[in-house]
């Protein structure tokens, strides 16, 4: 799988994976954690590819669900603004590692939770959507 060229490459973050409160990995939905504070990005969900490793002779590229924003099931606004990314279908540890993230389609804006419960079940089916997405983009996996 190859990352995307022209328009769809327009929103790329490059980072080093960062410890978060690992919320995600409890929840079931591990996440790879950028800090994006301060940089043009919308807010949402988005499908997307993210490259581990890039440029080394083992870089690899995933089928990700993205989350862009200050987490509003857990924190107000004032809460630190993460970019979170759950590969499908990947296991590992991504901590310390770099990463290029490419936010493809927007498929919702961020909205609050009443609890982890319902969000569980929103990101169930976030992760449908990418997979819907991913199939129909040629996208099929790492």
């Amino acid at each position: 799988m190859t990352p995307p060229t022209g328009a769809a490459a327009a929103q790329r973050i490059e980072g080093v994976v960062e410890h978060g409160d690992e919320r995600g990995r409890l929840l079931g939905f591990p996440t790879a954690n950028l800090g994006v504070h301060g940089q043009d990005l919308r807010d949402g969900v988005w499908a997307g590819l993210v490259e581990v490793d890039p440029g080394t002779g083992r870089a690899t590229t995933h089928v990700a669900a993205v989350s862009v924003g200050h987490r509003p099931t857990y924190y107000d606004r004032t809460g630190e603004r993460l970019l979170e990314a759950n590969l499908l279908d990947f296991s590992g540890d991504l901590y310390g590692r770099r990463v290029i993230v490419h936010l493809i389609t927007r498929l919702r804006p961020q909205r609050r939770s009443t609890g982890s419960e319902e969000l569980v079940t929103q990101l169930r089916a976030d992760v449908a959507a990418v997979r819907e997405w991913a199939a129909g983009a040629g996208h099929s996996g790492s």
